[in-house]
């Protein structure tokens, strides 16, 4: 299994940037698919989750109304189009695979046998 991901960059405060991230090695449809993201010094957090049909997203509270994560299951791709930009939203971007779905609980979102791709770096200056 192989997740690449691409599209950060340098981004000035209340722009927007879309990474996106391609897999390969699974069955893409049958997969939840979310975003984490690590800032430095900090622990990875969750982003945003997908379930496989597209059907049901979940966000962090911090980017809820300012993020969007989509799936395009015919060119096994997910996105995430980051909108109003603050600075505090600088950090690597990872995108993960959950072949088992994912669970949402009061600890946390997260994905259940899942893979990971490396990171795409977002920095956003104010």
């Amino acid at each position: 299994v192989q997740l690449q991901a691409s599209g950060g960059g340098l981004v000035q405060a209340g722009g927007s940037l879309r990474p996106s991230c391609v897999a390969s090695g699974l069955v893409f449809s049958r997969n939840a698919l979310g975003w984490f993201r690590q800032a430095p010094g900090k622990e990875r957090e969750f982003v945003a989750v997908i379930s496989g049909s597209g059907m049901t997203t979940i966000y962090a509270d911090s980017v809820k109304g300012r993020f969007t994560i989509s799936r395009d299951n015919a060119k096994t791709m997910v996105y995430l189009q980051m909108n109003s930009l603050k600075p505090e939203d600088t950090a690597v971007y990872y995108c993960a695979a959950g072949p088992l779905g994912y669970s949402s609980t009061a600890q946390g979102v997260r994905l259940k046998g899942d893979y990971w791709g490396q990171g795409t770096l977002v920095t956003v200056s104010s």
